[in-house]
């Protein structure tokens, strides 16, 4: 039998329905989206440190511990797991994680700055400042065209706005640490929050051209 038209949903509408169901697993935790394997474990552990509130950073770290023990060389999960112990105030452990992130990829911008950070607040005050501004230079050539492969990267412009407070700050030295620091997360935040924008910008537009 035929659906009369009332009840058959237009090309709009599933496009309506697909950014809405993006929105609410944005805000949720979409367990029943990630595989059981080492890349699922993965991309739920990224989802939960980068989540801007409420994410189950334990059970994040628990994941990552494993895929580094197996794989320390699997994407950049040395750097996540060094971004959540520092989230869940480890820093001797996100200092040391850090390092060896850094031993594997010595051009990992993120990694460099989370180290500063950590060796900051380890009351390694000069040495944290100098790898920060290791990590801002790395993080403006990256953005220099697009960033994490996406071409169209921050296109109204805030994380480069948060950079250059950041780079302004290190520039002050250690008289501006503790605002330093503060901007410093704050740009961790907001180019979290333009990747997650970034991919379902991206998946919005895979299908719309199915």
């Amino acid at each position: 039998m035929r659906l009369s038209s009332s009840y058959r949903l237009s090309a709009s509408a599933i496009l309506l329905l697909t950014v809405n169901l993006l929105f609410v697993f944005g805000c949720s935790r979409p367990s029943f989206l990630v595989g059981i394997g080492t890349g699922g474990k993965y991309l739920e552990a990224r989802e939960e440190i980068t989540r801007p509130r409420g994410g189950n950073v334990d059970k994040a770290i628990v994941n990552l511990e494993g895929i580094v023990r197996d794989d320390p060389t699997y994407s950049d999960s040395l750097t996540l797991l060094g971004r959540g112990y520092y989230k869940k105030g480890r820093y001797q452990n996100a200092k040391l994680i850090l390092q060896r992130a850094l031993g594997v990829n010595n051009k990992d911008e993120i990694a460099w700055l989370v180290f500063g950070l950590s060796q900051m607040r380890l009351g390694e005050h000069q040495q944290g400042l100098e790898a920060i501004k290791g990590g801002l230079t790395l993080l403006s050539r990256a953005m220099r065209d697009g960033y994490r492969d996406f071409p169209e990267w921050d296109r109204n412009g805030l994380v480069r706005s948060s950079l250059g407070r950041v780079v302004l700050l290190a520039t002050k030295g250690l008289d501006e640490r503790e605002n330093l620091m503060q901007a410093t997360e704050l740009l961790f935040a907001q180019i979290d929050d333009e990747e997650r924008f970034q991919r379902g910008d991206r998946t919005i537009k895979q299908l719309q051209e199915r």
